[in-house]
């Protein structure tokens, strides 16, 4: 008598939901969308039920805001928003914590903002709280802190702050729930010929089949394409990225159990194929970046920049190059900033001619990983708190005693900081991000040398690079 076999049980898993302000008030009456949020609460029960352990990121504390003010619509002034989220988060919570008490799950809040985690020792805490209270049974409800964030440190979009989450905890899959049920190849809503995309292998690649113009609500800060964003930075962290609507979050173990079983994982048993809800998945990284490459690219606000040359950028887009950067390679310095500091990787748009230079963007490898950078818009070099507090850096007082340094690799002239190239800056492309080694001034000073000479120079020499941890995101071929 033949047995038979029961299925496996998924292993548990780690999973991010992420709820924007859409999902969670009405669009005009700004009421709480109670059927929707107790579909969620149930489904995250559900899984925790199975042994799964969950993070919710939910926006909504300035639309919950509106309504206990009774007014229209979002305000554009900083304050304004700031004082309406310290309104509407108290009063978010607590419907959370009212509507998951039925349930019997315990749940905590946390808000952060990108200046709480820009420290590595700070980063870390925030990673342990967030471990520690999924070994506990607790489902964190993560948010921006509003209240406090400014343009410099806020995350941009929830989105982004999810898929952040998401790789600090190393989650198996990011949900993204919104108000259409995938990526479309045009907005759903307008164009009747619009056709839903169910796989995505790479962001950079989908990019022009899709069109992200017009989708977003009136109270939420994003759309399709800080979902793009934040499928980016997830994937990239080795985590599957899922958009789905919020009507269909009962669906969302079925998509699980689906992808997990044809796309992830595919099975070599065909017989009885599990059926496929509607959503799009963005597969994950065969190989994720470590977690300071992530940290560095992806949570620190950049001071200032090094400009790169083809060479450089060549060396740097492959993995074996370990991310870091030789005085050779740097053209130009853009900002202030100090050591430890996060910085911009630019190179121009048009790499000059010549033999060296079309050799080295045939020696490229585009199959390094490397992708096209999705991170929203910075301020402009030089604004913001992070890159004025080193505004005043005072240059080396140790001056080198120079004698005959030609086998050095330069000449006493380069003592002082030489003149900059000029780039007009428009023809300058971020391709990637790191941390600075040395203070802007002195990078300055040793651009285009050897690193052998850098004590020279400077009268001491920390490291034999400039800048390490960097991440390129647009690989040579990719730059035009």
């Amino acid at each position: 008598m033949a047995s038979s076999k029961k299925a496996p049980k998924p292993l548990p898993m780690t999973i991010v939901i992420k709820l924007g302000t859409s999902s969670i008030v009405h669009e005009q009456t700004h009421k709480p969308l109670l059927t929707t949020l107790s579909s969620v609460v149930e489904c995250v029960a559900e899984l925790r039920a199975q042994g799964h352990r969950v993070v919710l990121v939910s926006s909504g504390a300035i639309g919950v805001g509106l309504q206990r003010m009774d007014l229209p619509a979002r305000p554009k002034q900083l304050a304004k928003k700031q004082a309406l989220a310290a309104i509407g988060q108290g009063r978010l919570i607590a419907l959370w914590d009212n509507l998951f008490s039925q349930l019997g799950q315990p749940i905590a809040q946390i808000l952060i903002t990108r200046g709480d985690i820009a420290d590595r020792t700070r980063y870390l805490n925030a990673v342990n709280t967030l471990t520690e209270l999924l070994s506990m049974g607790v489902v964190p409800i993560v948010n921006e802190n509003d209240t406090v964030s400014v343009s410099e440190i806020k995350f941009g979009d929830n989105d982004t702050l999810s898929a952040i989450t998401s790789s600090m905890i190393k989650a198996d899959y990011l949900f993204l729930l919104t108000d259409v049920d995938g990526l479309y190849t045009a907005n759903p809503r307008e164009d009747p010929n619009a056709q839903p995309i169910e796989v995505v292998a790479s962001v950079s690649d989908i990019r022009h089949q899709v069109s992200t113009k017009t989708l977003g609500s009136k109270l939420g800060t994003g759309g399709m394409e800080t979902k793009l964003i934040a499928a980016e930075i997830a994937t990239g962290a080795g985590v599957a990225t899922v958009i789905l609507s919020s009507q269909n979050v009962r669906r969302l173990t079925q998509i699980i159990d689906y992808n997990n079983a044809h796309v992830l994982h595919p099975s070599t048993d065909p017989s009885n194929p599990l059926p496929r809800p509607p959503h799009t998945i963005f597969t994950p990284s065969i190989a994720p970046l470590p977690d300071l490459k992530l940290w560095t690219a992806h949570t620190l606000f950049p001071a200032g920049a090094i400009v790169i040359d083809t060479g450089a950028h060549a060396v740097l887009a492959r993995r074996e190059s370990g991310g870091r950067l030789l005085p050779a390679g740097v053209r130009a310095v853009r900002g202030t900033f100090a050591s430890g500091q996060a910085v911009r990787i630019l190179v121009l748009r048009h790499p000059p001619g010549g033999a060296v230079a079309n050799f080295l963007l045939a020696d490229s490898n585009p199959a390094s990983g490397a992708r096209t950078p999705d991170t929203p818009a910075l301020n402009p070099l030089g604004a913001g708190s992070l890159a004025n507090s080193v505004s005043t850096l005072d240059p080396m007082s140790r001056q080198p005693s120079f004698g005959t340094l030609e086998g050095f690799g330069f000449t006493p002239a380069s003592a002082a900081t030489p003149p900059d190239e000029e780039f007009e800056e428009d023809a300058l492309l971020e391709v990637g991000r790191g941390l600075a080694n040395y203070n802007s001034q002195d990078i300055a000073r040793v651009k285009g040398q050897k690193s052998s000479a850098i004590a020279h120079i400077l009268g001491y020499a920390d490291t034999d690079y400039v800048a390490e941890n960097i991440t390129i995101r647009i690989p040579p071929a990719l730059v035009s």
